[in-house]
């Protein structure tokens, strides 16, 4: 069979809507292409067993950059690491040797690059394991076009766009590399002033958004992002019911009858991608459609009653939409913090015949979580409530763009609804962090005595915290901070933290 597009895939595909390839493969397929998929080739030869797509090449690492999938926060292999049980499914820099094998076999293929691994290299970035600079992966890729974020209304106009034999430009949520400068876009400071000041690598980092049309020259060439399109919930609800099958190996059971209620995060901390990859702002599925694909459920022999997850990067912040401006919701005095969609559904969806049990297990914001949810979320947590407080001293909370609620309050609410236990997740060795922080946090540990773990932080690209760490600045101030490097140094402050080794449970 001749497909029109073939995914070349990073990590395991299976027919399920918590698997980005699959959503993707389900919605050009309701909209007349065919599709394969290539899950985890190990070399150029196993690029050939689909033959060669009539359209395009689809390239993407999946849900996590290769680098973070394939080693610690130390910089060591994971494979190597007795206690892990990992074994590497994907290389190094998965796409742009994925890319080079398509490129090796089909010469004149058009190549177009996505997930979690492109999105975040789409500009100069810092590279935590070559401790370098490095260029948009459209240069060490040599693909055609990038996708960034969620792609199913990009992928689509591609599509169409190389069936019709229409260039690829002016396609919203996609980076193009050019030697053309473009009126009506922020230039970024060049790959080269970058290279030379690391204020410059600041002030491209605090202009880095989806929501804009941005442009980086590199040489001779601009590396140009159009902004990225709008999803809207119709849009969420047409593409989470697909009619997937659901079906998992043993390997991958536990999230079978997860479900996706939004996307996006309002939380903005710094260490993290999410606002790079799924967006800055909440966009949440009907009520009807979650209804819709819950009940769905019951006339699957496998499903035993149990939803296994009802949420999104933080449950509690569904229903949390908002577009007027460009803004950080969080900081937002109109933001809605009733939780009263959220707790709409939760009682919805336990009422649904056939279904006993809907448990939220991805863990909430507890700075936006009220006395009222709080009490119907009893009802749905299975072992402990996971809650990521992150730090507790306030300098550090300030530069992780953590230091919202107070955790204490949501401790005593959270007792008081008879919510059950509580498990808390830590960071160390986030820029700013010497040794004097982490034996307050140490303390802090001791008092809670339910911490699950704490992970060494690991700079990711394009991230704030990222350009914290490789500049010495506060990227929002241009003040010198401290930042923990050596390898000494960072396994002392998890060492005294008193924790077991998460890598040994």
């Amino acid at each position: 069979m001749e497909y029109d597009i073939i995914f070349v895939l990073g990590e395991r595909y299976f027919d399920h809507p918590l698997c980005g390839i699959a959503i993707l493969k389900r919605w050009l397929e309701k909209n007349g292409y065919s599709v394969g998929v290539i899950e985890t080739p190990n070399n150029s030869e196993d690029i050939k067993k689909l033959g060669k797509p009539r359209l395009f090449f689809g390239v993407s690492s999946g849900a996590m950059d290769s680098m973070v999938r394939n080693y610690t926060a130390l910089k060591r292999e994971r494979e190597k690491d007795e206690f892990l049980g990992y074994e590497k499914k994907a290389p190094d820099r998965a796409v742009t040797v994925y890319c080079n094998w398509i490129k090796e076999k089909f010469k004149d293929s058009l190549i177009v690059i996505g997930g979690t691994e492109a999105t975040l290299r789409r500009f100069s970035h810092y590279d935590y394991w070559d401790n370098e600079i490095r260029k948009s992966i459209l240069f060490d890729s040599r693909a055609d076009i990038l996708v960034y974020g969620p792609g199913e209304k990009q992928i689509l106009e591609i599509a169409e766009k190389v069936k019709n034999k229409k260039e690829l430009r002016e396609i919203k949520g996609t980076c193009i590399k050019t030697r053309e400068k473009k009126e009506g876009f922020i230039e970024l400071p060049n790959h080269e002033e970058i290279l030379e000041s690391k204020e410059k690598f600041c002030t491209m980092q605090n202009l880095l958004s989806n929501w804009e049309n941005l442009a980086q020259k590199t040489g001779n060439f601009y590396v140009l992002q159009y902004e990225s399109p709008r999803y809207t919930s119709k849009d969420l609800d047409e593409y989470y019911e697909l009619g997937f099958t659901r079906r998992l190996d043993n390997k991958m059971k536990g999230f079978d009858f997860s479900v996706v209620t939004h996307r996006g995060c309002i939380g903005n901390c710094n260490f993290c991608s999410l606002r790079l990859t799924m967006g800055d702002k909440i966009v949440s599925r009907s009520e009807e459609s979650i209804i819709r694909e819950i009940k769905s459920f019951t006339k699957m022999p496998n499903f035993k009653g149990v939803v296994d997850d009802l949420g999104g990067p933080s449950a509690n912040m569904y229903g949390m939409d908002c577009f007027l401006c460009k803004k950080e919701c969080i900081n937002c005095s109109k933001l809605d913090r009733s939780n009263k969609k959220m707790i709409s559904l939760l009682k919805k969806v336990r009422e649904i015949p056939g279904v006993k049990k809907v448990f939220v297990r991805s863990g909430i914001r507890y700075d936006l979580a009220n006395e009222e949810y709080l009490r119907e979320l009893k009802h749905h947590i299975s072992g402990k409530l996971k809650i990521a407080p992150e730090h507790v001293n306030k300098k550090i909370l300030q530069l992780m763009n953590k230091d919202k609620g107070n955790l204490e309050e949501f401790i005593k609410k959270f007792k008081e609804a008879g919510g059950g236990d509580l498990a808390f997740y830590f960071m160390t060795c986030h820029p700013g962090s010497s040794m004097k922080e982490a034996k307050e946090l140490k303390e802090k540990i001791k008092q809670l005595k339910n911490a699950e773990s704490v992970q060494i932080f690991t700079p990711t690209p394009m991230t704030v915290s990222t350009c914290m760490y490789y500049t010495e600045l506060n990227p929002a101030t241009k003040e010198k901070i401290y930042v923990p490097k050596t390898f000494r140094e960072k396994k002392e402050q998890k060492r005294i933290l008193g924790l077991k080794d998460y890598r040994k449970k």
